[in-house]
């Protein structure tokens, strides 16, 4: 009975894993089609139907590598300076009380529940007055304060002990010493979560680049891979390869982050 209920367990675990793989899989196979075989095959073509030329096609449409680039240069410079900010507001508020505390942190909170696109006039209006429109810095400043990630680092930092804090303090130790040589080392696991998230969120950004950028040389790899499919050309085999190869990078950093993913988000939903 034992074994039948392992197998059972192994079986549904097996089948939800291949629901959640099926996007990358259809992705791997599209990016071998022909564009002309996506309406006669639905998934699989036939063997001899193969083709790598996608990738060639890709290559010479475009420069992908500016483009990958400017995508990395935009996420990377996100995510670190949205890291420093977060774990700074989210030690302020953990490890200190003033007044007015709890009524900020219920505003952040509110502000999470505004929809994204209600707030693009508003900050394209004030970008094109400071002069960011059409650069990289009209992308990555009005990032820079992630309300999420000071939640999540804020609730991960409650778990630290007062004496600690205190300890340090008793030792000579500033401010900016305790947040940096306890504080940070202690949510080090939410870093490496949250780093993913900021990571995927800004990578995929589509709607705001291609609100901000105008100069082809600006743009990300969401606004050039958008450039392949328009009203007189559909280039769906190069886009699948382009796809693909724009999946690698978060990919790769999810394997890398995972243990510090999942052990991040579980100490971030127990603290309060």
């Amino acid at each position: 009975m034992k074994g039948v209920s392992l197998m059972i367990v192994w079986l549904t675990l097996v089948g939800v894993a291949l629901i959640f793989l099926a996007p990358l899989i259809y992705l791997i196979v599209a990016s071998v089609k022909e564009t002309e075989d996506f309406h006669a095959y639905a998934f699989f073509p036939p063997l001899d139907r193969i083709t790598w030329g996608n990738f060639t096609s890709l290559f010479g449409q475009m420069d992908f590598l500016r483009f990958l680039l400017n995508s990395f240069f935009v996420t990377c410079a996100t995510v670190i300076l949205q890291l420093f900010m977060a774990t700074l507001a989210g030690y302020a508020l953990a490890c200190y009380r003033f007044r007015g505390q709890k009524l900020l942190i219920i505003a952040m909170l509110v502000s999470m529940m505004i929809p994204a696109p209600v707030l693009l006039a508003p900050l394209y209006e004030l970008l094109f007055h400071i002069r960011l429109i059409d650069t990289h810095a009209g992308l990555i400043v009005p990032g820079l304060v992630n309300v999420l990630g000071i939640f999540l680092f804020r609730q991960s930092m409650l778990g630290i002990p007062k004496d600690l804090l205190q300890a340090a303090r008793v030792d000579g130790a500033s401010e900016w010493g305790i947040y940096w040589h306890v504080a940070l080392p202690v949510v080090r696991p939410m870093i490496g979560a949250f780093t993913l998230i900021a990571f995927m969120g800004t990578w995929n950004s589509f709607l705001w680049p291609q609100v901000v950028l105008q100069s082809t040389d600006l743009f990300t790899l969401p606004i050039a891979l958008n450039q392949l499919v328009g009203l007189y050309h559909d280039d769906y085999g190069a886009l699948m390869a382009g796809t693909l190869l724009a999946v690698l990078p978060v990919v790769g950093l999810f394997f890398m982050l995972q243990r510090e993913f999942i052990s991040g988000l579980t100490e971030g939903a127990v603290k309060g």
